[in-house]
């Protein structure tokens, strides 16, 4: 019997990126709707047709659910402004029930957050709420899961929680830490997605799905401790505001505050499953928030972290490399002959950032991610989700892969804040068998005067840290 085709809209997010390689294993085909089609190159997902468009142009839909019978919308502004998110997201809803309605779609299945709606929700609370509803709103039956907060390897809550606990031995906290909670792990929250294909009595309804505990955070925090075999603290304080516990968590957690802030101002509203749909269609015992704890550290410390918060964070705009159109561009290369083959030197390259560090003045680069993080950016806090292995889209540190060829090149596009648009590409190219060239290029088109005086005015210590990161390169490979 043949599958239904599928529409998955927000594959490159932290549930979509888990969610397509089980649908292909569950033998549907499968289309995913992304901004930027790079972004999935280095997935390895085989046979899934991957289309360029966005919820917030309408045309882009119409092609993309051509064919297909049932949509994911898993589509969520987590860093917005104002209430320049709660625009967003209502547009993409009325566009997508809209399209939807047009393409006669047998059905929209969508994740929305736990949270009574009686009570005063959080901004992103209630933009989460008003899309399902706008979803519902067209002729299309949608099937609308509700969650609080998910415990997975890699997810933005978990790793705000797991920095907190791992290096916090006393932590002041706000009255929020007492409010209860119903935690879910990202296996279950897949299972559901994944189950309601084959249960029709799902479709048109609004399911709760939580974990078999009902926790306050600080109870949550104590437990994870226990796990980690730590000893803490949590002590409340009466006045400490969204604003402050965002900026707070900017520093020692890897979580900006862009991204900690709407987590933070939805803590303060119990979440807490209001039906029991979801045991009564689905027969399955979801886990209780220890073994959702243990899951995740195992995946973390088995380097099998499938999918982060930080895969759609990016702030790529959509213009093309400098390498392939891009005019005055300003640079620095920087080449070195390598004894070994092009494959050594590559494999030493592919790995750098993360615990790996960059292999040479770790420290001014560790002063860089510091300065950019107290501006607003990312700094180094993403890491990179795997020691050796690297993909197109992934997160690395403050960069982002843009493209990868394997055992030649990797190209990555800056996200920290900078006066302008930087690149830093690694290539390496054989000159005899046991022999080869690294070329290191960074890239730098400036914005106004001010890029240009950040360039020149850097450039001595980018030329003693550009040197020296290619020869340690080198020297790595030749020791290898």
């Amino acid at each position: 019997m043949s599958r239904k085709k599928i529409l998955v809209l927000g594959a490159t997010g932290y549930i979509g990126g888990r969610l397509v390689p089980r649908l292909i294993q569950a033998g549907y085909p499968v289309r995913c709707l992304v901004r930027d089609p790079r972004k999935l190159g280095g997935r390895g997902w085989h046979g899934v047709e991957v289309v360029a468009g966005d919820v917030l142009e309408r045309d882009s839909l119409d092609g993309a659910l051509e064919g297909c019978h049932i949509a994911y919308y898993l589509v969520h502004s987590m860093g917005g402004v104002g209430g320049d998110f709660i625009l967003r997201d209502r547009t993409g809803a009325e566009n997508m029930a809209e399209a939807a309605a047009a393409a006669s779609l047998e059905r929209i299945i969508y994740l929305g957050g736990l949270g009574d709606r009686s009570t005063a929700l959080s901004p992103h609370l209630r933009s989460r709420n008003e899309v399902g509803r706008l979803l519902a709103s067209g002729s299309v039956p949608v099937t609308e899961f509700r969650a609080a907060m998910i415990i997975g390897s890699g997810s933005a809550s978990f790793d705000m929680m797991h920095a907190l606990v791992n290096r916090l031995p006393v932590m002041v906290a706000p009255k929020w830490v007492e409010t209860r909670s119903q935690p879910i792990s990202v296996r279950d929250v897949l299972q559901y997605l994944l189950d309601c294909l084959s249960v029709p009595e799902s479709t048109g309804a609004m399911i709760d799905i939580g974990g078999t505990d009902i926790l306050s955070y600080r109870e949550m925090m104590l437990r994870f401790a226990r796990l980690l075999h730590l000893r803490r603290w949590i002590v409340v304080v009466p006045v400490l505001t969204p604003r402050l516990s965002s900026l707070w968590m900017n520093l020692v957690t890897p979580i900006s505050a862009s991204i900690a802030r709407p987590l933070i101002e939805g803590l303060r509203s119990e979440m807490i499953c209001e039906n029991d749909l979801a045991r009564r269609l689905f027969p399955f015992e979801p886990r209780g928030f220890e073994e959702a704890v243990v899951k995740a550290l195992q995946r973390i410390q088995g380097f099998s972290v499938e999918s982060t918060w930080s895969d759609a964070t990016s702030v790529v705009r959509g213009d093309e490399s400098p390498l392939e159109g891009e005019r005055q561009v300003l640079s620095d290369t920087q080449k070195v002959e390598a004894s070994v083959p092009a494959e050594r030197v590559y494999r030493v390259f592919a790995g750098i950032g993360g615990a790996n560090g960059w292999y040479y003045a770790d420290f001014l680069w560790k002063v860089r991610g510091f300065v950019d993080k107290m501006v607003g950016g990312v700094g180094l806090r993403r890491g990179r989700r795997h020691p050796t292995a690297l993909g197109p889209g992934e997160a690395l540190d403050f960069w982002r892969v843009e493209s990868v060829v394997l055992g030649e090149r990797v190209l990555l596009r800056a996200e920290m804040k900078v006066p302008g648009r930087a690149w830093l590409e690694f290539r390496v190219e054989p000159s005899d068998p046991d022999h080869s060239i690294l070329t290191q290029t960074a890239l730098f088109y400036p914005r106004g005067v001010w890029g240009l005086l950040y360039w020149y005015g850097i450039y001595p210590i980018h030329v003693l840290v550009f040197r020296g990161m290619a020869r340690a390169i080198v020297q790595r490979a030749e020791q290898a």
